[in-house]
């Protein structure tokens, strides 16, 4: 009785410890990100259903452009990518993402940062890689119904119109939480898509549970619709 009660003790205080600091890494974050999802199981670009790790293509007209398997698969991507921030940091220079992860704790913790992981088709994430964001003309069609594109030359994707925001807002974040260098093009662009995009009820839910967990939402994410 009294080891239970112990047991129970202690996972309530790694709880608290957890609201106070967040996910200690990436592995956690993504167990966490499952929860923040519950209720809400859509990806981020192409409002994919997902149930575990598996994907319903045929819920979003998601069609593979070349990796079916890959396609299939649910992860959990960073927005603004590992790449990205972590070449702003000295251990990049040292040893890239392994030695980051292993040495730098700012990095952990911005690797592990919720407001930054969105749930997304595997392919998706593989193809999007380290691109920045930004306009497309053209806009193909590769991914069936999927609004998302990448132009693999330029190096750059595009994502729908009622993400852009989403988007811009967690870039202002990380900017604003981590020191996070953003381009003075990219800051136009990213203010201009908040503008056009603001915050729907999806986006305020899921920062709201964001900060529950993590200790700290996104100011960003303001003049939310009333419930």
């Amino acid at each position: 009785m009294i080891v239970r009660w112990l047991c129970g003790c202690l996972a309530l205080f790694s709880l608290l410890v957890q609201a106070q600091t967040g996910p200690a890494n990436f592995n956690e974050a993504k167990r966490l990100a499952v929860k923040i999802y519950a209720g809400h199981p859509y990806t981020f670009y192409c409002d994919c259903a997902f149930s575990g790790k598996q994907i319903d293509a045929r819920s979003c007209g998601y069609a593979p452009r070349k990796n079916a398997k890959r396609g299939a698969r649910l992860e959990w991507e960073h927005v603004v990518p590992a790449w990205e921030f972590g070449h702003q940091r000295q251990c990049w220079q040292h040893g890239g993402r392994k030695n980051c992860v292993k040495n730098d704790a700012l990095f952990r913790r911005m690797e592990a940062d919720l407001h930054n992981l969105v749930p997304a088709v595997g392919e998706l994430n593989g193809d999007r890689s380290n691109y920045r964001f930004g306009m497309l003309e053209g806009e193909p069609r590769v991914y069936g119904q999927c609004d998302f594109e990448v132009d693999f030359k330029l190096r750059r994707a595009e994502p729908k119109d009622d993400r852009r925001g989403d988007v811009a807002r967690i870039y202002f974040y990380m900017r604003d939480q981590y020191g996070l260098q953003i381009s003075r093009q990219q800051n136009q662009l990213f203010t201009a898509w908040s503008k056009l995009d603001p915050p729907d009820a999806w986006e305020c839910e899921r920062n709201r549970r964001i900060a529950l967990l993590q200790g700290r939402g996104n100011p960003h994410v303001q003049a939310c619709p009333a419930p």
